[in-house]
């Protein structure tokens, strides 16, 4: 009896061994998960105003190039995390053209950044002013060291809104969740680049006008062919003023907005052009018919542009269609609602947002969840990980407010890859657990067949 008791002992004491090491051994992966868990870092939505600012269809791009230009964006991007801002632009046809040229250079001299990195911090100011709200305050502008006039002029046939020595002539240009864009006439330029700019042009003026005898003649525009005095007091320089004449006006009103009421559009007419060509185009024919015959989309979407949204549409080919499984299928429509943004995007734009920003999250109808996009391979990533996809057929359909482009893989909602990978672990648990109990059983018995004992338990025999 007492050997018995022993044998029950030395069991028991297997048992508790065999399960410390099994939880030692799956410690380190939990640990694994949340490090990887922890990692994950903040990526700029595709709806921000400094995308906005980069996008050509806004005519803002030479200002969006000239703060780059000046390593802003960065700093930029940082503020609008923490704060709205508003963004005074005056459109490319006057930096274009209407520029002074002098002016233009002492800019984009290496020597001057901070001169322009303080010119562009003078057009945006940390807090949100739509023009609805646009009232006679003075704000700070991003730089902290100047400060900004806001003027409103209005009576009973016109309402004029100024900034500094601009005028707002397109209020409410672009207005997005982080911030708000106005297109002025002007550059606004702080007291403090006009001074540093005065003094650039009467350095060079005098270094010019006291070139010694007998030098070599330099055929370049840096040197100008007037002839001056070489006494700095005899210098007359103009204002900057008179060098930034007013641009042009931006005349085009908004188009009517979504959610109206009125069918602005014929969706109907539009959605048949894009099916259409994307049947012709070949190779997308699954996509098409999950469109018209197994789903509804199709009337969906025609409501949708009727009343003035835009779509940008990520379309599977028919090999990636071939590949979904039949868990992925019994949830078509979320799957495809995925690929939906709700926004206007062509592989220019997508690919300008990923290498200007790296990572971009963009907006789908299958709310709440949203599509990642990064630069890889010279094209645009969609999704992270397995299931990313690559730009395989850029603008397949593009006619200003659908917008199609192939893809070579489907995406999957993340709500889905939850669910497979839950299953999967569930499984992969059941299947470990059963290992471990018929490796823990076996090691008893031999135990308790080397102590001629295995009779003790019926399973041994």
């Amino acid at each position: 009896m007492a050997h018995s008791a022993r044998m029950c002992s030395i069991v028991a004491l297997c048992v508790v061994a065999l399960f410390n090491a099994v939880a030692i051994a799956t410690e380190p992966k939990n640990h694994a998960v949340v490090q990887q868990n922890s990692s994950s870092g903040n990526v700029i939505s595709s709806n921000s105003v400094l995308v906005a600012l980069l996008d050509s269809r806004y005519d803002y791009t030479e200002l969006a190039e000239l703060v780059e230009k000046a390593l802003l964006l960065q700093a930029l991007e940082e503020v609008v995390g923490s704060n709205n801002i508003t963004i005074f632009a005056p459109n490319n046809a006057f930096l274009e053209k209407n520029l002074d040229p002098e002016f233009r250079r002492f800019l984009r001299e290496p020597g001057n950044l901070k001169s322009l990195q303080k010119l562009l911090q003078f057009h945006v100011v940390p807090t949100r002013m739509v023009a609805e709200e646009w009232n006679n305050v003075t704000h700070r502008a991003l730089n902290w060291d100047e400060e900004l006039n806001f003027q409103l002029h209005e009576d009973s046939k016109s309402k004029v809104m100024k900034v500094d020595l601009g005028t707002v002539t397109h209020p409410n240009a672009v207005v997005r969740p982080d911030g708000v864009i106005h297109g002025i006439d002007r550059l606004l330029v702080p007291k403090s680049v006009q001074n540093e700019f005065n003094e650039w042009r009467s350095r060079r003026v005098i270094l010019e006008a006291v070139k010694p005898q007998g030098a070599p003649t330099v055929d370049s525009p840096r040197f100008s062919k007037k002839i001056v005095s070489t006494s700095s007091s005899s210098i007359s320089l103009p204002p900057i003023e008179f060098a930034l004449a007013p641009g042009p006006s931006l005349a085009p009103a908004p188009a009517p907005g979504p959610s109206s009421g009125y069918h602005w559009f014929d969706g109907e007419s539009q959605v048949k052009d894009f099916i259409h060509t994307l049947v012709q185009y070949g190779g997308y024919n699954e996509m098409a018919d999950i469109l018209v015959n197994l789903t509804s989309m199709a009337s969906e979407m025609a409501k949708l542009v009727s009343e003035g949204y835009r779509l940008t549409v990520l379309a599977p080919n028919d090999e990636a269609m071939g590949k979904l499984s039949a868990d992925q299928l019994s949830e078509l429509e979320h799957v495809i609602y995925y690929h939906m943004i709700p926004e206007y995007q062509t592989e220019e734009s997508f690919y300008t947002g990923v290498r200007r920003f790296g990572k971009l999250k963009y907006d789908t109808l299958h709310i709440p969840h949203k599509v990642v996009t990064q630069e890889a391979d010279g094209t645009v990533l969609f999704g992270e990980g397995e299931q990313s996809a690559h730009l395989f057929d850029h603008d397949i359909y593009v006619d200003g407010r659908i917008s199609v482009q192939g893809i070579d893989k489907v995406l999957i909602p993340p709500s889905h890859q939850s669910k497979v990978k839950k299953l999967e672990r569930e499984q992969e648990i059941a299947k470990q657990s059963k290992r471990s109990k018929g490796r823990l059983l076996g090691s008893v018995c031999n135990l308790l067949e080397k102590f001629g004992q295995n009779s003790i338990l019926s399973t041994c025999q």
